[in-house]
């Protein structure tokens, strides 16, 4: 078969038919008998009124020795520039696209972060929407100023992230709380620290964080946001810590916790080069909470303060050393009495250094139930207030 006239001027496959009629002197009629079709329907094809089949591509080819892929080409582009002369333009279709596509957007009207009683009234989610992310217009909604951590990978939040940001931004600044300092929240960190042995102490620490001018908020993880913790600032005097408890353990309760204490006393996101920056942390959990070589300073700084919060990591360390690899529950919590701590962190913490993710998982005890009776909890259920 001939080049199928790569380069020349046609736009359209009946200009291309027309070309090669006049090369071999052909009228349609003639052509019209060689293909066995009706004159009126080939004229349809040639006018551009009826499109080329992929039938007929072939039919095409054969006679006049040209690929049939270059006729469906040329239809293809023909319809799209058709098809571009008669639309209208929507500039929000493409963010729709985004907030549809990808924010739990069903998710979220079950959980009634959002009004509306159906995804499919587009109109009234987007009216939503845009109310949620406190933005003027769809096309306004953007993503919070963020520094999303993972313990060896720095990540842009997701749209489902995002959410779940925007909710606890909702909730936070709408409590009311002592007023803070620098001073205030090491307060808190010591108050917190005589609290550690108790699991029935946990329920407490809404009130701490309040007298000491923190908003604490428990919001469930949506959609698959995988968020463990977050620190943020509604303004320079205004700390917002929120936990999803997404793992219901003592352990990890308090490993996040004091993961995003530490941020919040060194003031992370706060500094003249990351204004208003949210420290959103995921994959805190298990043998990923490491001190990876890529982790950035703030966060190795904030996983060091919540591994030695949750058990002194040298007097750990001279446990394992002594006791490996044959571990008693007697001399775990000997160990734990010995440092004024539930077992269950010793036992979090002696699963990460070991990875043996097995051991004395008993101690392991649930939190939620103990947090709900006082925190401000949105999820499992449950939907907070978010009225000032």
């Amino acid at each position: 078969m001939q080049n199928p006239l790569q380069n020349d001027d046609v736009r359209t496959p009946g200009q291309l038919i027309e070309k090669l009629l006049a090369e071999r002197g052909w009228t349609q009629r003639v052509l019209a008998i060689v293909l066995g079709v009706d004159d009126s329907g080939l004229n349809k094809v040639i006018s551009g009124k009826r499109p080329v089949t992929a039938e007929m591509a072939l039919v095409l080819g054969e006679v006049f020795g040209v690929e049939p892929a270059r006729f469906l080409e040329l239809q293809a582009k023909y319809e799209l520039a058709q098809a571009r002369y008669f639309s209208i333009p929507d500039p929000g279709r493409a963010k729709r696209a985004t907030l549809f596509g990808d924010l739990p957007v069903s998710e979220m009207i079950k959980r009634r972060w959002i009004d509306a009683h159906d995804v499919r009234d587009t109109a009234t989610v987007e009216e939503e929407l845009i109310h949620f992310f406190s933005a003027k217009s769809l096309s306004d909604i953007e993503i919070l100023p963020h520094a999303a951590k993972k313990t060896h990978v720095s990540i842009d939040a997701t749209p489902a992230q995002l959410a779940w940001l925007y909710r606890v931004k909702q909730i936070a600044s709408a409590m009311t709380v002592e007023s803070y300092n620098q001073f205030s929240g090491r307060s808190a960190i010591k108050k917190l620290e005589g609290m550690r042995r108790s699991e029935s102490a946990i329920a407490e620490v809404p009130q701490v964080l309040s007298d000491h001018g923190i908003r604490f908020v428990v919001v469930e993880s949506i959609g698959s946001a995988k968020i463990d913790g977050v620190c943020f600032w509604l303004d320079e005097n205004s700390p917002v810590i929120g936990l999803s408890c997404r793992y219901d353990r003592i352990d990890n309760f308090w490993f996040v916790l004091r993961h995003e204490c530490e941020h919040m006393i060194h003031a992370h996101g706060l500094n003249s080069r990351k204004q208003g920056v949210v420290m959103l942390d995921t994959e805190l959990e298990g043998e990923r909470a490491g001190t990876g070589p890529d982790i950035n300073q703030e966060e190795r700084i904030a996983n060091e303060a919540a591994a030695s919060f949750c058990a002194p990591q040298d007097k750990l360390q001279k446990f394992i050393k002594i006791k490996s690899p044959f571990f008693t529950e007697r001399d775990l919590i000997g160990f734990a009495n010995t440092h004024g701590i539930h077992p269950g962190l010793a036992v979090g913490q002696l699963q990460r250094k070991t990875e043996r993710y097995d051991l004395f998982r008993n101690h392991l005890i649930k939190v939620r139930p103990i947090i709900a009776r006082t925190a401000k909890i949105d999820g499992w259920g449950l939907v907070a207030n978010t009225e000032a």
